[in-house]
C-alpha cells in the first residue's frame, strides 16, 4: 500500500454483537488494509469490568479502532489511555447510536445535542492520549433535518481538535424508531458529508451509511475522504476482496479464495479452542455470508450453524460442509451426519 494512502480510505463500521474480535480476524483474512471497529464498549464497563474481555485482539487484526460510548471526559480520558496501552490504533467516540439503552446513559446521539461537552471529551482524549481521537455521529436528530446543525457541531469538535469525523448519512430518531429502523428509514443524506468536506477540507470526512458496493464506494470517494461499511461487509464478506487491489494500490489480493478463507478460520477456531476454550460455533457465525451468492451456499451454511454438530471438530465440519455444498440434492434437503 501506498504511504500516501489515507488510512480511513476504507473501513467496517462498529456493529454491538458483530465485530468481535473473531470477526475482525476473519475480515482481515479477506481484506488487509481496510481499518477495523470494535464494537461500542462503554466507559463503565471498561473503568469497572473485565478489560482484557473487552480489550483483547489479534495482533493481526491492525490497523483496529477501539469505539468507546461515553460521556464523561474523565472517564473518556481513562479509558483512550488503556486503550493505548492496549495497542490500538485509534479511538473512536460514539455520537450516533440512538438505542434507548445508549439515551439511558446519556451518550450517542444525544450527544449530538451537547456539541460543548463532546468537545470537552475529544480534548480530555487527545491530552490524554497520542493515538487519533475520532468520532462518529448522525447528521441530525430527530427532525432537526438542516444542514447547519452537523455542520456547528463538526466545527466545534474541530476546534477541540478531532480532525476525523465518520458521518452516518442519516438523522437519528431517538423516539419511536428502534435501532434497526433507524438504520432503514431516516433518508440517507449523502450531500450532508460532501458538503462537511467542502466547508472543512483539512478534515477527514468519512462517509457511512447504505454503500454496498465498489462502484457506490467508488463514487462517493471522489466526494469525501472515506467511506465506511456497515452490513454489507458482514452479510456479503466476500465483497472486500477486491478492495485492497482496487483501492488500496496493492497488485495482489490479500485473500486467493474463499476456500482459502475457510481454512484458514478453522485453523484460527483450533487455537482459540485450545488457547481459551472458545467453541468454534462462536466464530464460525461470523462466517456464514462467506459464500452469498453461490450455488449451494445455503446447504453449506446450514452446516456450519446446525447446532447438532457442536461437538464435532471445526476440521470435521468443515470437510461436512464441503461436502454438502457439492452433494447433487435440493438446497432444502437437511444435512444429517
Amino acid at each position: 500500500m501506498s504511504a500516501a494512502v489515507n488510512p480511513w480510505r476504507l473501513s467496517v463500521a462498529p456493529m454491538l454483537d458483530w465485530t468481535d474480535r473473531h470477526c475482525r480476524y476473519f475480515h482481515r483474512l479477506i481484506t488487509r488494509h481496510t481499518r477495523l471497529y470494535t464494537e461500542m464498549v462503554t466507559t463503565g464497563a471498561l473503568l469497572h469490568g473485565d478489560q482484557q474481555r473487552h480489550l483483547d485482539f489479534n495482533a493481526e487484526e491492525h490497523p483496529v479502532a477501539l469505539q468507546l460510548g461515553g460521556s464523561e471526559p474523565a472517564d473518556l480520558a481513562a479509558c483512550a489511555k488503556l486503550a493505548e496501552r492496549w495497542g490500538y490504533d485509534e479511538v473512536n467516540l460514539n455520537c450516533g447510536c440512538p438505542s434507548e439503552r445508549v439515551q439511558r446513559g446519556a451518550f450517542g446521539a444525544c450527544l449530538m445535542h451537547e456539541p460543548a461537552l463532546v468537545a470537552d471529551g475529544v480534548k480530555a482524549m487527545r491530552d490524554a492520549v497520542s493515538i487519533p481521537v475520532t468520532v462518529k455521529h448522525r447528521i441530525g436528530v430527530d427532525k432537526t433535518e438542516s444542514y447547519a446543525f452537523v455542520r456547528d457541531f463538526v466545527g466545534t469538535l474541530a476546534d477541540a481538535g478531532c480532525d476525523v469525523f465518520i458521518v452516518h448519512a442519516r438523522n437519528a430518531w431517538l423516539q419511536g424508531l428502534s435501532p434497526k429502523e433507524n438504520r432503514e428509514i431516516p433518508p440517507l443524506r449523502y450531500e450532508f458529508a460532501a458538503q462537511l468536506k467542502r466547508d472543512f477540507p483539512a478534515l477527514t470526512i468519512v462517509l457511512n451509511g447504505g454503500l454496498q458496493t465498489a462502484d457506490e464506494i467508488e463514487a462517493q470517494l471522489a466526494l469525501v475522504d472515506g467511506v465506511m461499511v456497515g452490513r454489507e461487509a458482514y452479510h456479503n464478506p466476500w465483497r472486500m476482496a477486491d478492495w485492497d487491489r482496487r483501492f488500496f494500490g496493492c497488485t495482489t489480493p490479500t485473500a486467493a479464495s474463499r476456500e482459502a478463507v475457510e481454512e484458514a478460520m478453522v485453523a484460527y477456531m483450533a487455537r482459540e479452542a485450545a488457547r481459551a476454550q472458545v467453541p468454534w460455533s462462536h466464530i464460525a457465525r461470523h462466517m456464514l455470508g462467506l459464500r452469498h451468492g453461490l450455488l449451494a451456499a445455503r446447504r453449506w451454511r446450514r452446516v456450519w450453524s446446525d447446532h447438532h454438530l457442536k461437538a464435532e471438530p471445526a476440521a470435521r465440519v468443515l470437510a461436512l460442509a464441503h461436502a454438502r455444498a457439492t452433494a447433487v440434492a435440493p438446497d432444502s434437503a437437511r444435512f444429517r451426519l
